[in-house]
């Protein structure tokens, strides 16, 4: 069975890692000394759940748990420094660290270390998630010992609900802009002075306005989707938010 260690202090090593295609030896009372961190380890870069699921959730609560007083969110592998940091670009987390624990140090020392030979992975991470305060582990969240690779408990909004039970996570949000439309930098503006964040899907050769005709009823930008709902364009997000304002008052 895999060791909670609640209460323990982390272990205590020095992770080599990529910055700036240079070598940088970063230690563990870097990282945790009179700090707040969110750690979530997962079982290796680049791999589907991580990629799609694990590491963007976090990443996207990154501002929410910030004001909540964590000082930093650490996402950790055993996988070397190189493949961290390419996929640490490739995954665009600028909310997250990314620990290349490549010899499996601190992952051995917290219990977490698994035999994943039958895929081909040799030594790897389990899946967990957990809260540490300046060097102590406070909360730890781990996933069932089960085949496969289950994902059920270390996500981040289980870690978003133990911090803070009555918090709402943030409505995702995207927008549909055009280059050199001033209706679409008003609209960007408007969630950004809001406070919502938000991913911006340029109109190109990819993605055309038929594309935005389609989903959205309409073939003009900006058009402004909120938590799944099609809110239109910079005008209506004006009104949408206004309203809002009406309504908290």
């Amino acid at each position: 069975m895999l060791p909670n260690r609640e209460g323990q202090k982390i272990p205590r090593v020095t992770f080599r890692t990529r910055q700036d295609d240079q070598w940088k030896d970063v230690t563990t009372d870097e990282i945790f000394a009179g700090r707040t961190v969110v750690v979530f380890a997962l079982p290796g870069a680049y791999t589907p759940t991580c990629s799609t699921t694990h590491l963007p959730r976090y990443n996207e609560l990154a501002p929410t748990f910030s004001k909540l007083g964590v000082d930093e969110i650490v996402c950790l592998s055993v996988n070397d420094g190189f493949v961290m940091a390419e996929w640490q670009k490739d995954q665009a987390a600028p909310n997250v660290t990314f620990l290349p624990d490549g010899n499996g140090a601190f992952t051995e020392g917290m219990g977490m270390l698994v035999d994943k030979a039958d895929l081909g992975f040799g030594k790897r991470s389990w899946r967990y998630s957990m809260l540490v305060k300046d060097g102590v582990i406070v909360k730890q969240f781990i996933e069932p010992q089960k085949p496969g690779d289950p994902f059920e408990v270390s996500d981040a909004d289980t870690m978003l609900r133990y911090l803070a039970p009555a918090a709402r996570a943030p409505e995702p949000a995207v927008v549909f802009t055009r280059p050199g439309c001033p209706h679409c930098a008003r609209a960007k503006a408007l969630l950004e002075a809001n406070g919502v964040a938000y991913e911006e899907v340029a109109l190109g050769k990819a993605i055309t306005f038929s594309t935005v005709r389609a989903v959205s009823g309409r073939g003009t930008a900006p058009q402004v989707f909120i938590g799944g709902r099609h809110i239109g364009g910079a005008d209506d997000l004006a009104a949408y938010f206004d309203a809002a304002t009406r309504k908290a008052a």
